[in-house]
């Protein structure tokens, strides 16, 4: 064989075996239009607007809460979510303070929002310190549009009070 040609069989031999690999890349576009409805749930929480906190997300979507509250549905989650915010959450706010997106696929994309949420109130009345929630957003591109899919959000703790709770 020719050995100019030999590169070339190599490659074609080697994607052949091992195929091609994925390229998981979304447009600068798809990343600001995620951050865009990320920005909308914000802003929706802070209105305490159930309706427009959840307009992003899939008809089957996923939600489960910091306290472990599972929501399937646009529905359902709307409608807990009208009831957080007639209780615990009626005066509490969320402040963004870090968001990454990383795609999957180009239809697919993960964003990870770490949000400083304030205002709760306890069950007791007693209101605690604001603090840090992460969540994991599942976004799929239906059209032109991103909506969410699944939302998991947990409580960020410093190494210190884990420690302490050991």
């Amino acid at each position: 064989m020719n050995r100019h040609l030999l590169p070339a069989a190599m490659l074609i031999a080697s994607t052949l075996l091992l195929g091609t690999p994925a390229v998981a890349q979304g447009t600068p576009e798809d990343e600001q239009a995620i951050r865009k409805v990320i920005g909308e749930m914000t802003d929706g929480f802070n209105r305490h607007d159930a309706r427009a906190s959840t307009r992003m997300y899939t008809p089957d979507a996923d939600l489960i809460t910091v306290r472990g509250e599972r929501f399937r549905g646009t529905g359902e989650f709307e409608k807990g979510l009208a009831s957080i915010f007639a209780t615990r959450a009626r005066e509490a706010t969320h402040r963004t303070l870090n968001v990454s997106v990383r795609f999957i696929r180009p239809d697919v994309a993960l964003a990870h929002v770490t949000n400083e949420l304030s205002g709760l109130i306890a069950p007791d009345g007693q209101r605690p310190p604001p603090h840090q929630e992460l969540s994991l957003r599942v976004f799929v591109k239906e059209g032109s549009e991103w909506r969410v899919a699944a939302f998991h959000n947990t409580l960020v703790q410093p190494f210190g009070a884990v420690a302490a709770q050991k």
